[in-house]
């Protein structure tokens, strides 16, 4: 809430809005699309939802969140956003180094239920997630989206062979320990 409303609140005694719980915003959007749900849910919890058409926009976008976010120095392993790094010229590394300022991974799946991003070894090598450096650019389809972490789990038995599953949100809902309390997410969801 802004300063002033906070202010016109006090002077006239109205009680100030809260901002609903993840688990209220979750249930007034039980009907809704997972796609919308999933952005809803996601940004509540602090990320930062980019939906993009195409690979053009894509690149467009994380040219902008590089600039914006100043990043000079990218953790990542994937050979296919490694191209787009190439075309936006910006440096990175394979492996995780003290020095990276950001890293751009894919994803396992996106869970509608709680706006949470579902990483494996796949994505992140053999790191923890707490590990990461405090910005994560993170690429993904709108097929990856599912409704909850057991549809989740039920296509990961199908796929088999994934490992060292974990999940991230956006700041408000930390990452895996307290010591990331300033970690922002990006997520560019690129149209199948």
């Amino acid at each position: 809430m802004n300063l002033f409303k906070r202010i016109v609140s006090k002077l006239t005694n109205q009680p100030e809005e809260e901002k609903p719980s993840l688990e209220k915003l979750g249930d007034s959007l039980k009907n809704a699309d997972l796609d919308y749900k999933f952005a809803q849910l996601f940004t509540h919890s602090g990320g930062f939802f980019n939906y993009c058409a195409d690979e053009a926009e894509a690149l467009k976008t994380l040219n902008q969140i590089i600039k914006i976010e100043g990043i000079s120095n990218v953790f990542c392993w994937d050979k296919d956003l490694q191209n787009f790094l190439n075309v936006v010229k910006t440096p990175y590394t394979e492996e995780l180094q003290s020095d990276n300022d950001a890293s751009f991974i894919t994803c396992e799946y996106l869970i509608a239920y709680d706006g949470r991003i579902m990483l494996s070894h796949n994505n992140i090598l053999h790191y923890h997630s707490s590990r990461l450096p405090n910005k994560i650019i993170v690429m993904a389809n709108v097929s990856q989206i599912v409704n909850n972490l057991n549809d989740a789990m039920g296509k990961i038995k199908r796929n088999g062979n994934i490992k060292n599953l974990t999940s991230i949100s956006g700041a408000q809902s930390k990452l895996d320990t307290s010591s990331n309390s300033n970690t922002k997410l990006f997520l560019l969801l690129l149209e199948d």
